[in-house]
C-alpha cells in the first residue's frame, strides 16, 4: 500500500463532498430552507472520514515523522501550514454545528452563519488539499528516507484494515453518494 497514494486519493472523496457543502448552501441561500438532516450527514462525514479518518493518518503517521526526520522547512509547512488549516477546518464546522442549532431554535439571522462556516470550509480544503497534494506530499516523498516511508505505509495498511471492520469507507462512500444524487446528479 502507498499510504501518501492513498491520502491523495480520499482527498478526491474530500473535494465530491466540498461539492456537496457548496450546493447545500446554495440551497439555503435560495429557499430559505435547512436540511437539517442533509447537513447532520455532511458534518458526519467531515468529522469521521475527513478528520477523524483522513485527517487521523495524517498527523499520526505523516506529519510528525516529516517535522522529525525531514526537520528544517517541514516544521513550520507542518506546524503552521497543515496542522493550524486542520484545527481551523475544525473551528468552522464546530461553528457550523451551532448555527444549526440556533436556526433550529428560531435565530433566522444565524442562516447566514451557517452559510458563511459551510462555504468558508470549502474554501479552506480546497486550498488545504492542493498544498498537501502539490507540496506537502511531495516534500513527503522527497524527504523521508524509505525506510520511514515503508513503515507509513504499513502503519496505514493496518489502519484502513480497522477501518474496514468498522465499514468507515464503505459507509461514508455511500453516504456521499447518497448526496450526490440529492444535490448534483
Amino acid at each position: 500500500m502507498d499510504a501518501i497514494n492513498l491520502m491523495m486519493e480520499e482527498h478526491n472523496n474530500i473535494k465530491r463532498m466540498l461539492l456537496l457543502v457548496r450546493k447545500a448552501s446554495v440551497k439555503v441561500m435560495k429557499t430559505g430552507e435547512i436540511d437539517y438532516e442533509d447537513f447532520s450527514k455532511i458534518i458526519s462525514f467531515i468529522r469521521n472520514y475527513a478528520d477523524a479518518h483522513h485527517h487521523g493518518k495524517e498527523e499520526k503517521m505523516l506529519f510528525n515523522r516529516m517535522i522529525d526526520e525531514i526537520g528544517g522547512v517541514a516544521e513550520p509547512l507542518v506546524r503552521y501550514g497543515m496542522l493550524a488549516e486542520h484545527d481551523l477546518g475544525r473551528l468552522f464546522i464546530k461553528e457550523l454545528e451551532e448555527a444549526l442549532v440556533k436556526v433550529k431554535e428560531g435565530d433566522e439571522e444565524a442562516k447566514v452563519d451557517v452559510i458563511a462556516n459551510a462555504v468558508s470550509y470549502t474554501h479552506l480544503l480546497q486550498r488545504h488539499i492542493e498544498k498537501e497534494d502539490n507540496v506537502a506530499y511531495t516534500f513527503a516523498k522527497r524527504g523521508l528516507s524509505k525506510d520511514t516511508l515503508k513503515k507509513i505505509d504499513e502503519e496505514c495498511e493496518s489502519f484502513e484494515k480497522e477501518a474496514e471492520e468498522k465499514h468507515i469507507q464503505e459507509n461514508y462512500i455511500k453516504l456521499l453518494e447518497e448526496l450526490e444524487h440529492k444535490y448534483i446528479i
